[in-house]
């Protein structure tokens, strides 16, 4: 029988970062640059010519606050070492390009998505002393002349690597977006990039969400009108699945909160609230627990898997709603999640989580990290929880 730690504790959660940290340890590091991106449930390296510009960034930023938390050499190296591979992604125009084979880029498309999560990385490196605000600013200034629409108050998704801008509008990338903004502002303190944080969220979580019934849809056409039929053949696609899906509802409550810590608004709480128990309502599986990946517009599910991001997002936010509100039903949703989690998606013999399981917590695959995961939602996640403070000793 599976006992409980103490989801509660800073000791556990640290403990379980360490574990996780220590699973991608032996094998990750490329020594001829970067890190490698598929792993097997054991840790075996499968694939050692991909690289994906989303697990080349997210390694910057898992480097960078495993040494902020434990003070180790070696993370501050491992973080330097991931910085300088995102260059081998670089177009010739000086955004990024999508994924890598081997040296070459081999998917030159600029996404908004990769674009963002170079500010986050950047972002992260500073923090550690291994980028100067300039070096911020520069990631973030390319994302607006390549991507940002004033007239939206959105920015667009994809560069083909021809050049031309799809049409195509959805709100994962500006989620990350406004993510990646909040860490800008927190590692130089330039209002900017709150200013922008700030209007992604009204846009977002607010006026775009209202349209949708109150909740923040993925796909938009080109004048930002709801798309309700993109992608509806393919609910489980990895970046712009079809239906609502359960974890960016309490994704975004996470950045509201983490804005209200910066610049306290009631109503961003509010908000927050509002999303992350639509979620619950509309994505916790009653019968075999854990949170489904998404729910129709009429709000039955659509793909009833369960993916390690999404309890991993939920159950941060959960934690922040308690702590904002003080309401005992966030911290019995965090527990709860941490108990499906830890029972389910928490790999007990290797170390890391498991991508996906079905639905009554069945394994579905022995890849515990293809490309685009290393595990930045589940590390992220207990460093927000204890950020947000609160936890027993």
């Amino acid at each position: 029988m599976l006992t409980h730690p103490n989801f509660l504790g800073c000791a556990f959660l640290e403990a379980h970062v360490d574990t996780i940290l220590r699973f991608y340890a032996p094998n990750a590091l490329d020594p001829s640059g970067g890190f490698f991106h598929c792993f097997l449930d054991d840790g075996t390296v499968y694939d050692r010519r991909t690289r994906h510009l989303v697990s080349a960034t997210r390694f910057v930023f898992n480097w960078a606050m495993a040494h902020r938390h434990t003070g180790r050499t070696p993370y501050l190296d491992w973080t330097r070492h991931a910085l300088a591979h995102l260059e081998a992604f670089r177009r010739r125009d000086g955004l990024y390009g999508w994924t890598l084979d081997g040296a070459r880029l081999d998917d030159a498309s600029a996404m908004a998505y990769g674009q963002a999560f170079v500010l986050l990385a950047r972002s992260h490196a500073a923090r550690v002393g291994l980028v100067d605000a300039a070096g911020v600013a520069d990631a973030f200034d390319r994302m607006d002349a390549a991507f940002w629409r004033a007239a939206d108050r959105a920015y667009a998704d994809e560069i083909t690597p021809a050049g031309e801008l799809i049409a195509y509008r959805g709100q994962n990338a500006n989620m990350h977006q406004c993510e990646a903004c909040l860490a800008a502002y927190e590692a130089t303190g330039d209002q900017r990039y709150f200013a922008r944080a700030e209007a992604l969220i009204e846009r977002f979580a607010f006026e775009l969400a209202d349209a949708a019934g109150g909740l923040v849809w993925e796909h938009y056409g080109l004048d930002w009108s709801v798309d309700w039929d993109y992608n509806r053949d393919n609910p489980g696609n990895i970046f712009k699945p079809w239906g609502f899906q359960t974890g960016h509802q309490t994704e975004w409550a996470k950045l509201l909160l983490i804005a209200h810590g910066h610049r306290p608004q009631r109503r961003w709480v509010d908000r927050a609230a509002s999303l992350h128990q639509a979620a619950w309502d509309h994505g916790w599986d009653a019968v075999h627990g854990g949170l489904i990946y998404g729910f129709s517009p009429d709000r039955s599910p659509c793909d009833n898997d369960k993916y390690f991001w999404v309890q991993a997002e939920s159950f941060a936010s959960a934690w922040r709603l308690w702590r904002a509100t003080g309401e005992p039903e966030f911290l019995r949703q965090y527990r709860e999640i941490w108990r499906f989690s830890w029972r389910h998606m928490v790999d007990h013999r290797h170390g890391g989580w498991f991508r996906i399981v079905g639905d009554d917590g069945r394994k579905l695959e022995d890849t515990k990290s293809p490309p685009g995961k290393v595990d930045y939602h589940t590390m992220g996640a207990c460093w927000d929880v204890m950020a947000a403070g609160g936890l027993d000793a």
